[in-house]
């Protein structure tokens, strides 16, 4: 009876954090992004204070240095990603011409092959797919304005996320401490294990997905560049920074990086050449980078991580997107334990007498 009230104080304890979460979404975004910081640089912090240094003064050191890094970065390639926006923006208007003179000859043969109310039939469709598209594009854009920068502002957001960060980087292991003094005593070694498990998937996960995405930006990013694709670094920064959902990072640089080497080249051999860097780049991703930086050992299928971030989104913009991937690993950790419990109870063996 005991278990049975535990298990229930902690199913409310669980839904009564979601509904805040899914109320406060809006709000959220700085404190994920502070959270996300902190738990990255941790390990850096702990290594500091295995040197000698205080915690605060390593919190402090570890946070201006990334900081300082970030910024520094951001002011190296706005000018150059401005630049290759304003390229891009202004290649547009030739790659609508260009897809019209492709798609020109098929529309002409539809209009012959086709009946009228055929053709009627298809134009309403397009429309009604053109409007849904455009208003899911809106709803997109709305939440990550929703998601951060019109209720804080982007100022707000850049001063918020450090003091977040430091301070949850400082506690840290104060933290760790207050959760551990409030676990069930006798569920506490099991629910630590948990959590170990967790810490693994996420770290694992994290930081050997983001080494990928590095690698992947600065491949694209100079590949595309040597070749002379217009926006060639924007691109590619792109392609780069969205492989961590599997395949779509490489499918999405494919299909803009061809639509503008379309439009810039008239030889065949540079569209060639953008179309190989991404299938290589693609390659290297799923027979070497991932393996050797990533692992098998985080357990997160590409299927499920998809799904999380399309979850993660639909359901609290950008801020959901933010938590998906952790909300995969503790969902995933807690699937995998609760099967292990079910193969040693009587519900899998059907024996009563071993339990």
């Amino acid at each position: 009876m005991v278990k049975e009230k535990q298990v229930l104080f902690w199913l409310i304890g669980v839904v009564t954090f979601l509904v805040i979460l899914n109320t406060l979404a809006s709000m959220l975004l700085p404190f994920v992004a502070g959270l996300a910081i902190a738990y990255l640089l941790d390990p850096l912090v702990d290594q500091l204070e295995n040197y000698g240094f205080s915690r605060s003064i390593a919190t402090i050191s570890i946070v201006l240095i990334f900081f300082m890094v970030v910024i520094f970065i951001l002011f190296l390639l706005l000018p150059l990603l401005q630049a290759q926006v304003i390229n891009l923006a202004s290649l547009l208007p030739d790659l609508i011409e260009k897809m019209q003179i492709y798609l020109l000859p098929l529309l002409e043969r539809l209009q012959t092959d086709l009946a009228p109310e055929s053709i009627d039939q298809l134009k309403l469709t397009a429309s009604s797919y053109g409007g849904e598209v455009i208003k899911w594009f809106s709803r997109v854009i709305g939440e990550l304005w929703k998601g951060g920068v019109a209720f804080f502002s982007l100022i707000s957001l850049v001063i918020i996320t450090p003091v977040v960060a430091f301070y949850l980087l400082r506690d840290y292991d104060n933290i760790i401490e207050w959760v551990d003094s409030y676990l069930p005593r006798s569920s506490r070694q099991i629910i630590l294990q948990q959590f170990r498990n967790i810490d693994d998937v996420i770290a694992g996960f994290v930081r050997g997905q983001a080494s990928v995405c590095m690698v992947l930006i600065i491949f694209y990013g100079i590949s595309l560049t040597v070749v002379g694709l217009n926006s060639g670094l924007l691109v590619g920064l792109g392609a780069g920074a969205i492989s961590f959902i599997p395949y779509i990072g490489a499918a999405v640089g494919l299909l803009v990086g061809l639509a503008i080497a379309f439009v810039q080249f008239s030889d065949w051999t540079p569209i060639i050449l953008v179309g190989s860097i991404f299938i290589i780049g693609q390659v290297a991703e799923s027979y070497f980078l991932t393996p050797h930086l990533v692992g098998d050992r985080i357990g997160l299928h590409p299927v499920w991580i998809i799904f999380a971030l399309l979850a993660g989104g639909a359901l609290l913009g950008f801020t959901g997107i933010l938590l998906a991937v952790p909300g995969a690993a503790i969902i995933g950790v807690l699937v995998r334990f609760s099967l292990t419990k079910y193969r040693e109870s009587y519900l899998y063996s059907g024996d009563l007498e071993d339990n």
